[in-house]
């Protein structure tokens, strides 16, 4: 599992190789059999990301690439990733390729998750028309006194697959905008909800537009993670039309606990799932046996974990920004 202190180490199934510095390595591989990250650890080089960008466009053949990691940029807690963005817009035409995007893969050394500058990602999406994977990491920067957050109004996009938006304090207006996005390819959806100290001002109402499912017809996996307010969430998705043609359902990383979890279990069955993911909780013993009793005969696989502390680096229980 990614921790705060570790970048991606894969992106649409391939391995991540992040483009060396002028002067670093000599050989580089062929373009389509690695994810590519441009950006380095932050403080080791004064290049610019565009600068980085622009000479990995000169030196590999980005018509075959498949997978893009976005390291560091400049200054990630006073400059968006606007110019980045921009960048990868004005090369469009030339990434035919191109399948997955990974925004913000930025480690705790190099900028904590809540402090992450972020901006309105989805023209990345409506430039990319074919893309199948996009994932952001976003926190909550500010620039001559603008706060830079995340933004995610509603859009259609016929062709994605899986989104994924990792967060310590997600606004309630990105989660209003995917709910209110037409995802029709979409199998895979993972919002890490966050707490209130860090911007998280959504309710469980707010994901009602995402657990009828209306809009995400081909929705298998669902992930509402790292929230403070688990147990509404686990309430609210008890009775949530979209839960009964998951595979995978996953509550964790955030503040469940008992009561959350008898929610789950006095609410729609959910023994057709392949897996149910509630590592790291606040569950009793008593509980987590009832829930091992109820779905583990069935065949489904139960994640429990409740981890030790010092790796409750990211989560809201207890957060650690």
């Amino acid at each position: 599992m990614r921790t705060q202190d570790s970048h991606l180490d894969e992106l649409y199934g391939l391995p991540a190789f992040t483009f060396p510095l002028p002067g670093e390595g000599t050989g580089l591989p062929e373009p389509d059999v690695v994810a590519w990250r441009i950006g380095h650890e932050r403080w080791k080089s004064e290049d610019l990301w565009v600068e980085a960008f622009d000479c990995f466009c000169a030196e590999v053949d980005i018509t075959r690439v498949r997978a893009l990691i976005v390291g560091c940029w400049e200054d990630p807690e006073d400059t968006d990733p606007s110019e980045v963005i921009g960048a990868l817009l004005a090369v469009r035409d030339r990434m035919p390729a191109l399948r997955s995007v990974f925004l913000g893969d930025i480690t705790d050394q190099e900028c904590h998750i809540s402090r992450i500058s972020q901006t309105d990602v989805t023209p990345l999406l409506t430039g990319f028309p074919a893309l199948e994977e996009f994932g952001v990491r976003a926190g909550e920067g500010s620039s001559l006194g603008r706060t830079l957050r995340l933004e995610f109004p509603a859009l259609r996009h016929d062709a994605l697959r899986r989104l994924t938006v990792e967060s310590s304090g997600l606004p309630v207006n990105v989660v209003r905008g995917v709910g209110a996005s037409d995802l029709p390819a979409l199998e895979h959806l993972e919002l890490w909800l966050g707490g209130s100290d860090f911007g998280a001002d959504c309710e469980a109402v707010d994901l009602e537009p995402i657990l009828t499912g209306a809009r995400l017809p081909r929705l298998r996996h669902l992930a509402l993670r790292n929230s403070e307010i688990q147990d509404e969430v686990a309430a609210a998705v008890a009775s949530a039309p979209v839960v009964a043609r998951l595979e995978v359902l996953d509550l964790s990383m955030g503040t469940l606990t008992d009561d959350g979890a008898a929610a789950l279990l006095h609410g729609q069955p959910l023994t057709h799932l392949t897996k149910l993911d509630l590592h790291h909780n606040y569950l009793s013993e008593p509980i987590r046996q009832r829930i091992r009793g109820t779905l583990e005969p069935a065949g489904v696989a139960v994640d429990l974990d409740q981890e030790d502390a010092e790796l409750r680096t990211i989560c809201v229980g207890p957060l650690s920004y």
